[in-house]
């Protein structure tokens, strides 16, 4: 079971360590790239192409980290290739022309004329990620007005909101006799269903590695090929046509992966494939074959399901929006929303860049993270967060009932595939009230068709951890979400109203004719409330005292500061 720091971390700098600079070093002592190297690497030629073809003329250059230092000698490149003039098209042989043929080619003819006459192409680097560098940044695109975005480096290749996008995934070196011969000792046996799949930096050699297996006999052999469908059973892959027809049969299939697949991709393929094999390349121009490694999720799944129990009785959620460019991302924002609603529980909203653990530590009040991020970076493991840090398919699991929370094994984090087929917790546009008064067969203290909002009426609620009772698990529970059903509530919230409610049980803090237990937090729990809190002063039990009056201070710039009585002082 994960291990919860009992305390906040400290978040400011020790006062011994005030002059030294700690951020890690991102200098490298890999050898300087020739320019032919540059060329093939950063794909120069083809990236001229497609700015050509689509006309663009604002282009933002997306490095990562590791890439920056040949930033600006791909700019180079790429600015010298756009200056030079377009080639012309070359026509078809007058016998086999037709008049649509000749149309096509007048109009490429005056396309290229208007690029030639065209203003410049201007380019643009993007050099700090407003989130992970694996996500196109189209918020930092924008701010250069920019019509396209070239991404450099590996790739979560999810679906873009607003901008297109030039995929550079800077395939790397792979000694291919290497791999074909740790696969032929991975399986002996030629008969066997094995999908072959690699990062997508070098996913340019599937094809050769796989036709060298198809002459050595494997006859069973599918290899994958790129595609932007994070909801693919093999996230962006393709799929054998057995499993594209029903996707159950992928487990009958074993899977070899060329180089370490990260983390959230990882749990992915375990829950969905046989087995997984990983092949490193850590060494991987050396032609000898490595030993594979064999991928064992279930430390990690067991890890991930004790998060499930802990945050079970959490009254309060706080919804982590870690990316503004992927698709789909305000609909599982919403439905997040409306989950942890139904639930009875609250639910708090924070726009964040990286997540780190001294941004959410400030917001003790918070005993959850549900983080909304691409595919790939919504999963978080890291054990200096105060509090867990799951995703949106975990909170479905979390919110379950003890008796109804099972756990198959499955895992997955994209948004389409949770929207559409995932675990269905709630959904308000299609629930009602049933005669049993239960919403959806889920408890929310309605008992004999009657909406009670007293929490007497509902069973009650222990931590499976401590046994301990919790009173306060479902502090919204009777009161909006009964509320907002019977009246026929669609979009998840009830809209404010100016009229009287009853107070519910237990005095918690109301805010805007709601109970908000972030207040109640506020009220009961923080010692320190802000400037000005502890303006009056108790020195006897029942007595207040004011304290000093409000004087004006100083006023003004460093070198002429100005005093309340108007007294210069130099």
């Amino acid at each position: 079971m994960p291990s919860i720091p009992g305390a906040p971390p400290v978040l400011s700098t020790p006062d011994t360590h005030i002059f030294e600079d700690l951020t890690p070093s991102t200098t490298t002592n890999t050898p300087r790239k020739s320019t032919e190297q540059i060329a093939l690497t950063y794909e120069i030629y083809r990236t001229i192409a497609s700015i050509r073809k689509g006309r663009y003329r604002r282009v933002a250059l997306q490095f990562p980290d590791s890439m920056l230092s040949d930033a600006p000698r791909v700019f180079e490149a790429l600015q010298q290739g756009l200056r030079a003039p377009a080639p012309s098209p070359r026509p078809p042989a007058p016998d086999r022309r037709s008049t649509d043929q000749v149309v096509d080619e007048m109009l490429d003819l005056q396309i290229s004329a208007q690029n030639e006459i065209s203003p410049e192409e201007r380019l643009y680097i993007l050099a700090d990620t407003s989130y992970g560098a694996c996500c196109v940044d189209e918020i930092a695109a924008e701010h250069v007005d920019a019509d396209v975005v070239v991404h450099y480096g590996r790739s979560c290749l999810s679906p873009t909101a607003r901008l297109p996008v030039i995929y550079v995934f800077t395939e790397q070196h792979l000694a291919v006799e290497g791999v074909v011969a740790a696969f032929r000792e991975t399986y002996p046996e030629r008969g066997e269903k094995v999908i072959l799949m690699a990062d997508v930096t070098y996913a340019n050699h599937l094809t050769s590695i796989g036709e060298q297996l198809r002459e050595e006999g494997y006859a069973n052999l599918f290899t994958t090929a790129l595609m932007h469908n994070p909801s693919s059973p093999l996230p962006n892959r393709t799929v054998p046509e057995e499993v594209s027809q029903k996707e159950e049969r992928l487990e009958e299939w074993r899977l070899f992966h060329v180089a370490e697949p990260p983390q959230a991709l990882l749990l992915t393929l375990s829950s969905r494939v046989a087995d997984v094999h990983i092949y490193p390349t850590s060494q991987a121009d050396l032609p000898h074959p490595q030993q594979t490694l064999l991928a064992s999720t279930s430390l990690a799944l067991r890890r991930r399901y004790a998060l499930l129990t802990l945050l079970n009785t959490v009254p309060i959620f706080g919804i982590l929006i870690n990316t503004l460019s992927v698709k789909n991302y305000l609909h599982i924002v919403e439905h997040v929303k409306s989950q942890i609603l139904a639930a009875g529980k609250k639910s708090y909203t924070f726009v964040v860049g990286k997540v780190n653990a001294a941004k959410i530590a400030n917001f003790s009040e918070v005993g959850g993270w549900v983080v909304v991020g691409c595919w790939e970076s919504s999963l978080v493991e890291s054990k200096d967060f105060w509090k867990p840090v799951i995703t949106p398919f975990e909170l479905e699991l979390a919110l379950k009932g003890d008796g109804e929370r099972v756990w198959t094994g499955e895992w997955r984090s994209d948004f389409q595939g949770i929207l559409d087929g995932g675990l269905k917790v709630n959904r308000h546009v299609d629930k009602v009230l049933d005669q049993s008064g239960r919403i959806n067969g889920m408890d929310n203290g309605i008992d004999g068709g009657e909406l009670d909002s007293e929490p007497e009426s509902a069973p009650p609620e222990f931590d499976l951890r401590t046994g301990r009772y919790i009173s306060h698990s479902r502090p919204m529970r009777g009161h909006n979400v009964t509320q907002e059903l019977s009246n026929g509530s669609k979009d998840g919230f009830r809209a404010p109203s100016a009229g009287l409610i009853k107070r519910a049980r237990g005095d918690l803090a109301v805010v805007g004719g709601e109970v908000s237990p972030g207040a109640e937090f506020l009220r009961s729990k923080r010692t320190w409330k802000g400037l000005g809190s502890d303006f009056e002063i108790a020195y006897d039990e029942g007595d207040a005292d004011s304290g000093a009056a409000v004087e004006e201070g100083r006023s003004g710039i460093a070198r002429n500061y100005t005093l309340g009585d108007a007294i210069e002082k130099r």
